[in-house]
């Protein structure tokens, strides 16, 4: 599946680089997950907070996520590390499935590397997006 083109706003970009900067220096055992971000990073398209579509999954979105081999479908918050509560349905930019939606939107089929294989899902539904809502500051 080729890379679909995802978007960033330039303050998520901008959080995210230095979450990068700081947990690489002083991390060190996320270096893979790092890499994975950085490289999404690299390639998305940066818009400001108010021109983000608002379907597109940023940083404190709420979103409905379908598996597509168990058609299990699971709420979660995309949030920063030190906010992670997987028993809260938050989950960390940082692990490889929260890597993997940022800048995807509604009904984009998502797909990542695990080691049983290619897993994939789908954006079901943005529920919350900060920009969306007007909440520039989250």
């Amino acid at each position: 599946m080729s890379a679909r083109r995802i978007y960033i706003t330039e303050l998520d970009k901008a959080r995210l680089e230095e979450l990068i900067a700081v947990v690489g220096e002083f991390g060190g055992q996320d270096k893979d997950h790092l890499d994975s971000l950085a490289g999404e990073l690299d390639r998305a398209e940066i818009v400001s907070s108010q021109a983000i579509p608002p379907d597109v999954v940023t940083m404190n979105s709420r979103v409905v996520l379908r598996d597509l081999a168990t058609s299990e479908v699971k709420t979660y918050s995309l949030v920063f590390p030190r906010d992670a509560a997987i028993g809260a349905g938050k989950i960390s930019i940082l692990a490889p499935i929260g890597t993997a939606i940022l800048g995807y939107a509604k009904g984009d089929v998502v797909e990542w590397q695990v080691p049983a294989g290619t897993r994939r899902i789908r954006i079901e539904e943005v529920l919350y997006q900060p920009e969306a809502a007007g909440d520039y500051h989250l």
